[in-house]
C-alpha cells in the first residue's frame, strides 16, 4: 500500500535523496516519440535549466541529474534550517523567481517581493517551502508541464502524479546514486562516452574540468545548490568511478565503455563485486532506502513495519569480502 512521503521523510527534515520522476505512461515527451516520429528533445533543455533554477532558490545541493526522454533523475541534499539565516527579502525574491508574477516585469516582481515580505504569516510558509523536498520537485517539474502542454495546445497530466524517492543513508550510497544516475544515457544506448551524455551532470562536470583542471583534484561538489557540500572523493577519481562502473554495471550493453578497476574503491572500503551490486540495486533491488542493513533496519523500525525492500540486498552486501 502506498504510503505517505512524511512517513519517511518527515517535514523539516534534511536528508540526501535519488527521486524519479516520470512522465504519464512514460511516454516520450521529452525526447523522439517513435509512434509519432515527433521531436521534442529541446524539453530537455527545459529540465535541465528549471534543475539549475530550484538549486539557486532552495536550501539544496544537487549532486547528479539525468534528463531521459521519459523520466529525470537527481540526487539531492536538502538542509530546511539553512532558510532560517536567509532574510525576509532573500526569501522573497527566490520565491518570485519560482513564482514570477503574470506580467513578468522588473517593476511587477518588486511589486510581488515587497507585498509578500509585508505578509508576516505567507512569508513563514514561503521559507517551509524553500526546504521541502516535496515542494522542489513541485517547482522542478509543473512549470515543465505547463509549458508542454502550451507548445501542444493541449490539457492534462504531463507527469506522473508521485515521485519516487529513496533516502541515502551514507556516502556509499550516495556516490552509488550518483553513479546510477550519471550512466543512464549510457545503459540506454543513447551514447558510449561520458562527455557525451548530454543533459546530464556528468557531462558538466567532465566540460568544468576541461575548462579548469584544477578542478580534477578537489573533492566532488555540488553541480547546483546554495549548499556547500562536499564528497570525499576527488573528481578526478569519481569520474574514473563512473566510468569503470559503466563497463561493469551492463558489459553485453551497447555503449558500455572500457573496463579499469578504479582506486577510489579502497577509500570508499568496498570492493567490485560489493559496488556494482549496490549500483545495480539503486534501479530496482532498493526502494525507499539506499544503506547498511543496520540502516534499512532503523527506517523499519520508524514505519512500524518488520523490513523495508532492500533488505536482502543490504545482508548479501554485508557478506561479500
Amino acid at each position: 500500500m502506498t504510503q505517505a512521503r512524511s512517513h519517511l521523510i518527515p517535514d523539516g527534515s534534511s536528508g540526501t535523496y535519488h527521486c524519479v520522476q516520470r512522465c504519464v505512461r512514460r511516454a516520450f515527451l521529452c525526447g523522439v516519440d517513435h509512434y509519432t516520429q515527433q521531436n521534442y528533445e529541446h524539453r530537455k533543455a527545459w529540465v535541465e535549466q528549471r534543475i539549475a533554477l530550484v538549486g539557486e532558490c532552495f536550501s539544496v545541493a544537487i549532486y547528479a541529474y539525468a534528463v531521459m526522454s521519459n523520466h529525470l533523475h537527481i540526487v539531492l541534499q536538502l538542509n530546511p534550517a539553512a532558510t532560517a539565516a536567509w532574510s525576509d527579502e532573500d526569501i522573497a525574491e527566490r520565491w518570485v523567481r519560482l513564482f514570477p508574477p503574470r506580467t513578468d516585469s522588473a517593476e511587477a516582481r518588486a511589486f510581488k517581493q515587497n507585498t509578500l515580505v509585508r505578509n508576516a504569516a505567507r512569508l513563514m510558509q514561503c521559507r517551509a517551502r524553500l526546504g521541502s523536498l516535496s515542494w522542489l520537485m513541485k517547482c522542478l517539474a509543473e512549470p515543465i508541464a505547463r509549458q508542454a502542454n502550451a507548445e501542444d495546445h493541449c490539457k492534462g497530466r504531463f507527469w506522473e502524479g508521485r515521485f519516487k524517492s529513496q533516502v541515502l543513508c551514507d556516502d556509499k550510497a550516495i556516490l552509488a546514486a550518483m553513479a546510477y544516475v550519471d550512466l543512464n544515457p549510457i545503459r540506454a544506448g543513447i551514447t558510449k562516452r561520458l562527455d557525451r551524455s548530454r543533459y546530464t551532470s556528468i557531462q558538466q562536470r567532465i566540460k568544468h574540468a576541461k575548462k579548469t583542471p584544477l578542478a580534477l583534484q578537489q573533492a566532488v561538489n555540488p553541480v547546483h545548490g546554495t549548499l556547500i557540500a562536499c564528497l570525499p572523493v576527488r573528481l578526478s577519481d569519481y569520474i574514473e568511478l563512473v566510468e569503470w562502473t559503466g563497463k561493469q554495471v551492463r558489459p553485453d550493453k551497447r555503449g558500455a565503455i572500457p573496463k579499469h578497476t578504479p582506486s577510489v574503491l579502497k577509500q570508499l572500503r568496498s570492493n567490485e563485486k560489493r559496488w556494482t551490486t549496490q549500483v545495480k540495486g539503486i534501479g530496482s533491488r532498493y526502494w525507499r532506502v539506499v544503506g547498511d542493513m543496520e540502516d534499512l533496519l532503523e527506517a523499519a523500525k520508524r514505519l512500524n513495519q518488520r523490513w523495508l525492500k532492500g533488505l536482502g540486498t543490504a545482508m548479501a552486501l554485508a557478506k561479500i569480502d
